[in-house]
């Protein structure tokens, strides 16, 4: 990516942005005129809550934490591990690195949060974690995605889960729409675009979160993901394709 930027003459400025001014034809980013700003800062965006953008999430709170251990990766897939009150996602990162995600309710450190995964926990074994890194409550939502000439994209603009891991085709999807929006000079075209580029991925994750809280059904999900590989296959597949 940096290459690429280099590439493309796009300047990187390392800093945090402190001031957003919506002004008549342009925006002032930290006091510098921009025809547009388009916002892509994560999940608890500051472009968001300067706006005043920021909506209040309903429902139940999940986090996510996550960790490097020092060990060969056993597969070349991302791995998911289905307990009663979490999930884990191991991810190859290099070939001696393994990346280990969960998502839950409960607050607690990560250690203990493994521990209901005891087959992943066996095979960690004795070997140093990294340092934890967390993020949450998960969900987000915002008033609009577009304010003026700000646009918001990623997970700035809104976010459900991590359950599914799509967050970035989805942010992908939305960036090509910023773009398109912005050189035409007509940023309400992303705004009507958003909820279309998302629709599926949000009914799907929601539905998945909502039946996964029901203990009987929890318990079926991977068992019946296995008895039924091509509905599974279906579902993964029309996550992974924004509208």
């Amino acid at each position: 990516l940096p290459a690429a930027l280099a590439g493309a003459g796009v300047p990187v400025v390392p800093r945090a942005v402190g001031e957003v001014e919506q002004r008549p034809g342009h925006v002032l980013v930290d006091g510098e005129p921009t025809a547009y700003l388009v916002a892509a800062d994560g999940l608890h965006s500051p472009v968001r809550r300067m706006l005043g953008l920021d909506r209040p999430a309903e429902g139940r709170k999940r986090y996510g934490q996550r960790v490097h251990v020092e060990i060969e990766p056993w597969t070349s897939f991302v791995e998911v591990h289905w307990a009663a009150g979490s999930e884990a996602y191991v991810t190859p990162v290099a070939d001696d690195l393994v990346g280990i995600a969960v998502l839950t309710e409960r607050q607690a450190p990560f250690e203990e949060l493994l521990a209901e995964h005891p087959a992943l926990r066996e095979r960690v074994g004795r070997r140093p974690l990294s340092r934890t890194r967390g993020a949450g409550p998960l969900r987000q939502r915002s008033t609009r995605q577009v304010d003026g000439r700000v646009l918001l994209v990623g997970d700035a603009a809104g976010y459900v889960d991590a359950l599914t891991g799509e967050g970035i085709a989805i942010g992908l999807a939305q960036a090509r729409a910023a773009v398109d929006a912005v050189v035409a000079g007509r940023p309400e075209r992303y705004a009507a675009a958003y909820p279309r580029l998302g629709r599926r991925h949000v009914l799907l994750t929601r539905a998945l979160l909502t039946s996964s809280r029901a203990p009987v059904v929890r318990r079926r999900i991977v068992p019946l993901a296995a008895r039924l590989p091509r509905v599974f296959t279906g579902v993964v597949d029309q996550l992974a394709r924004p509208a």
